[in-house]
């Protein structure tokens, strides 16, 4: 029975999270495609879902703080709203900012289509919808031995080169070909759970949570670039792949402490003992998974877990964080100001139309779309694709991955964002730079 439950249960899950499969002429994963047809479904009553979801999280984040007595840590609800004075102003500004924007009323700098107006529009229906979707599918992934497995399988390849337990790649497979949300949802668990250390959960949140290809394709066909896809692609996952390796080898990743969510996790041993090989190991530590794996009751109650977790305390987040960031963006010169020492750099890599390009290099910390945007009408084709390749290999942008990573479990704060997406930009932007002049 474990057997079958490993094998089935887990091939199921791969499906999913990880194996491509085209779908209105693009090619997502399954669960993102699941989440775009519930998505639908709502249609426009997911609106009013997400403005549901965010004024409770508030109200009850409220309540928890001032009557902590309802919500004792923990309990189920205590984990999920009671939390420190910082979050719960946050929460609380996320509910006044979605109720502007939905309601177009308040302050227009707040509503606007290209700031709290786009969030809510473009953004939170999205997560609304996969929060729901991946978080009751993930117990496949986790439960019933699939990452026990690859993470026999994996371990010499992952540990060496990117100091990362092999069972992570069931993570960096999912952000990378599918969605960067569900790759942080994902470490999230795993971390809670014991399975990584803050160190690890920090270097895959911070490293592998990019967009999915086909919000790939979105940036690249607005820039432009559709005819250079597949050069422009691999010149991101060259970039990504660069900065993968020597982001955890740098402060401020390699400083955060290899030590656990909970005091008395062990971690995972993932020596191979003698007798047995990679494979076989494996194996034997799936099936002991699986065996140990919760019935139905507990996978549907793991999956209302998940997303009550992400739902209540990701999407206010997000509203409030993402919405700042866009406005500082669209109605204030400081990332103008900030850019500037950008432009004697692309002067000397021979980069056209400089002055236009470093205004985009920084932008992208508030919301990954924007440098697209802003180079949209930029007539050098190198410079958009540097542009469009770069906002992508940054990774981290405060609209998105950026604010669910902050409202996650994941040990990284504001400032350590900050300085991770600046590094990441100092490393692939002369890679990019470089891979365009070859291309061009």
């Amino acid at each position: 029975m474990a057997r079958l439950k490993f094998i089935i249960l887990s091939l199921i899950g791969l499906f999913f999270f990880v194996i491509p499969i085209p779908y209105n002429d693009e090619t997502s994963i399954p669960v993102a495609i699941i989440a775009d047809v519930f998505k639908d479904l709502l249609g426009e009553s997911i609106f009013g879902l997400a403005v549901l979801i965010v004024v409770v999280s508030a109200i009850m984040t409220l309540i928890a703080k001032i009557i902590p007595s309802r919500f004792p840590e923990e309990s189920f609800l205590g984990s999920v709203f009671q939390v420190s004075w910082f979050w719960t102003i946050v929460r609380l500004v996320g509910m006044v900012f979605i109720i502007f924007a939905h309601y177009q009323v308040g302050w227009d700098k707040v509503y606007s289509d290209a700031t709290g107006g786009m969030i809510l529009v473009e953004l939170m229906p999205s997560l609304v919808a996969v929060f729901l979707i991946a978080s009751f599918l993930l117990p496949l992934l986790l439960n019933y031995g699939l990452l026990e497995f690859i993470g026999a399988l994996f371990t010499k390849i992952m540990r060496p080169v990117f100091t990362l337990p092999g069972r992570s790649t069931v993570d960096n497979l999912t952000s990378w070909l599918g969605d960067g949300t569900i790759g942080v949802l994902l470490t999230s668990r795993q971390y809670e759970e014991g399975f990584y250390t803050k160190r690890e959960a920090a270097v895959i949140g911070t490293t592998f949570s990019v967009v999915s290809i086909t919000f790939t394709i979105v940036v690249v066909d607005y820039v432009g670039l559709m005819h250079m896809f597949l050069p422009l692609y691999l010149t991101i996952l060259a970039a990504g792949l660069v900065a993968a390796i020597i982001m955890p080898r740098i402060p401020p990743l390699s400083r955060i402490p290899d030590t656990y969510y909970t005091e008395n996790s062990e971690g995972v041993d993932e020596t191979i003992p003698e007798g047995h090989s990679s494979f076989s190991w494996g194996y034997k530590q799936a099936i002991d998974r699986a065996e140990k794996s919760p019935g139905i009751g507990g996978f549907f109650k793991e999956g209302t877990k998940n997303a009550m977790d992400m739902w209540f305390g990701v999407l206010p987040v997000v509203m409030a964080i993402g919405t700042l960031g866009v406005i500082v963006a669209e109605e204030t010169m400081f990332f103008t100001w900030i850019g500037a020492p950008f432009v004697p750099i692309l002067e000397l890599f021979q980069v056209p139309e400089a002055q236009a390009a470093a205004e985009t290099v920084l932008v992208g910390f508030t919301d990954m779309f924007l440098p697209a945007l802003m180079v949209g009408d930029v007539a050098s084709e190198i410079t958009r694709f540097i542009i469009a390749a770069l906002s992508v290999a940054q990774l981290i942008y405060l609209s998105e991955v950026g604010g669910v990573l902050l409202a996650s479990k994941v040990p990284v704060n504001f400032g350590k964002l900050v300085v991770i997406f600046l590094l990441r930009t100092l490393i692939t932007l002369p890679i990019i730079i470089l891979a365009a002049h070859m291309i061009f």
